[in-house]
């Protein structure tokens, strides 16, 4: 049940991450590419709208996902390649996932480009906000008996 628990806090201090991600990038996105950048056009979106909180959803979703994922891991070994695999792997699915929503649906496929790599972003973010979350003790690692 301990280690449930601990997943379970692993998942929400991923989801948390993702989302703080998410918001930035937005922000980011709404200031910057969008306005200055035509091609990216696309990529503004406001508070209102719908896509956006089901962007958010997802991105929060995806978060605890990758934290329960991400605690198995890390496990108590310190492997950098198996931490940096985990997390191309939860940052490239969600990235090509928006290049494949971009080649279905729109003309334009450089907005997507732009998602995929922050998607990476946000799950480096994710994955720096767990280790530091496990070094303080706040999350235990996974033990496997």
């Amino acid at each position: 049940m301990a280690e449930r628990l601990e997943s379970l806090k692993a998942g929400i201090f991923g989801a948390l991450s993702l989302c703080l991600a998410f918001l930035i990038t937005s922000f980011l996105n709404n200031l910057l590419l969008a306005k200055y950048f035509t091609a990216l056009s696309i990529l503004k979106l406001n508070i209102q709208d719908w896509r956006w909180w089901i962007s958010g959803g997802i991105s929060c979703f995806c978060g605890l996902l990758f934290g329960v994922t991400y605690r198995y891991i890390v496990r108590s070994d310190d492997n950098p390649q198996l931490k940096a695999g985990g997390v191309l792997a939860f940052g490239l699915v969600r990235g090509l996932t928006q290049i494949d929503v971009g080649l279905c649906c729109y003309s334009t496929i450089l907005p997507f480009v732009v998602l995929a790599a922050e998607s990476i972003v946000w799950f480096a973010i994710a994955a720096i906000a767990l280790d530091t979350a496990i070094k303080l003790g706040w999350i235990k690692p996974f033990k496997s008996t």
